[in-house]
């Protein structure tokens, strides 16, 4: 029979041996109807919180819908999912809304936040330039995904930074918000970049892809 004091020493071993993962808050950004909550959705390992409402004919002159007019819905709040990678980090996504009547929010949003996903639309690229600006002002690590929707231009990464008068630090990559393999690559990069930005890793910053 296995005494107490052993049994209870063995368990606190055990517990030293397995290191929790480390929870990093992420934040998701861009334009209206970008992929913000798609992105959210593709890579979520738990059912997302979604806070979408219907455009309605009160939107009408508020909102622009111009590229994405079969677009129905709106977040209002925010997106929030979870993702567990390589067993060392829980991602825990949040997702911003696109509408200028909702920035006020995005404070909350991004408080505390290792760094962030600013997701790009080819069709609508000064959509961006607000999520772009704003996390420049904070000294946020971010990277730029262009989200590759069907029937848009194709444009070199080059001109994308170009245009977006990045520095050649910030990463930029094309992704599909709808590809789990994508979105985590952007995700890991992010994660890469915002670590070495901060001084908390060695390790190389990744690569526009």
């Amino acid at each position: 029979m296995v005494s107490g004091p052993s049994s209870s020493g063995g368990g606190r071993r055990d517990m030293r041996a397995r290191r929790l993962p480390t929870a990093v808050k992420i934040v998701i950004a861009g334009g209206f109807g970008v992929g913000k909550t798609t992105m959210v959705g593709t890579v979520s390992e738990t059912q997302p919180l979604r806070t979408e409402e219907i455009l309605t004919d009160n939107s009408v002159g508020v909102d622009d819908i111009a590229g994405v007019e079969r677009k129905d819905t709106t977040t209002v709040a925010m997106d929030f999912g979870r993702i567990t990678m390589k067993d060392e980090y829980v991602l825990y996504l949040f997702g911003t809304p696109g509408q200028k009547r909702f920035w006020f929010m995005w404070d909350e949003v991004a408080l505390g936040a290792l760094g962030a996903v600013v997701l790009a639309d080819t069709r609508r690229l000064s959509d961006c330039f607000p999520s772009v600006d704003y996390f420049e002002r904070r000294n946020t690590p971010f990277v730029v995904a262009v989200n590759c929707f069907e029937g848009a231009q194709r444009y070199d990464l080059a001109e994308i930074q170009t245009a977006l008068n990045l520095g050649p630090r910030v990463p930029v990559m094309l992704c599909d918000a709808r590809d789990l393999d994508s979105c985590k690559q952007v995700l890991i990069n992010l994660v890469l970049h915002s670590m070495k930005y901060r001084g908390l890793s060695e390790e190389p910053e990744p690569q526009n892809a």
